[in-house]
């Protein structure tokens, strides 16, 4: 049986403070008595949909990754502001990346995303009956976003010949996938 006693923070540390995210550096002792530093990324949540048309495409955008150095498919997604609660943020995102407004959505859950170094959860939506905007939001300006519609078969023949789609996209699609098939919960 395993110890379900959680290790212990003998010293934590802020080794960087950032626009989105900060990074600290924790001692701590397992309860086996081993002793060592984990560093963390702490990050404050993400929320992320994946938009329907009204025909069945999936609306994705594909946006430039600095820490990849390419061009990366994935659905709209942005980070939870300060006291913003994760629907809120997915609404104000789909609006500024696609130009589109969803007036139907359904939770489809929540996730870690990089367990072994970051905090990060992202909140995951269905989002349907969509609008499209005559004067959508401008985009943040650090972003180069294109949008691309696809079909689900379209999509999944993507993800399998190894087209980059990030993986937050591809665990969200699988959590999607009944509703998108018409196999409702």
């Amino acid at each position: 049986m395993h110890n379900q006693e959680p290790p212990k923070i003998i010293k934590q540390r802020l080794q960087y403070q950032g626009r989105k995210f900060n990074f600290d550096v924790n001692h701590l002792r397992l309860p086996n008595g081993v002793e060592g530093d984990w560093e963390c990324i702490r990050h404050p949540g993400g929320a992320l949909c994946i938009p329907v048309t009204s025909n069945g495409k999936l609306i994705l955008v594909k946006q430039y990754r600095f820490a990849i150095k390419d061009r990366i498919l994935e659905f709209p997604a942005g980070t939870i502001e300060e006291n913003e609660n994760p629907a809120d943020t997915i609404k104000r995102e789909i609006e500024e990346e696609t130009g589109y407004r969803a007036h139907k959505w359904q939770k489809l859950g929540e996730f870690p995303l990089a367990p072994g170094y970051s905090d990060e959860f992202i909140y995951a939506f269905l989002a349907e009956d969509l609008e499209k905007l005559e004067s959508p939001p401008a985009q943040d300006i650090d972003e180069d976003i294109e949008t691309v519609l696809m079909t689900l078969q379209e999509l999944e023949q993507a993800i399998f010949d190894g087209e980059i789609v990030d993986a937050k996209s591809i665990c969200s699609l699988f959590l999607a996938k009944p509703f998108l098939l018409g196999n409702k919960k």
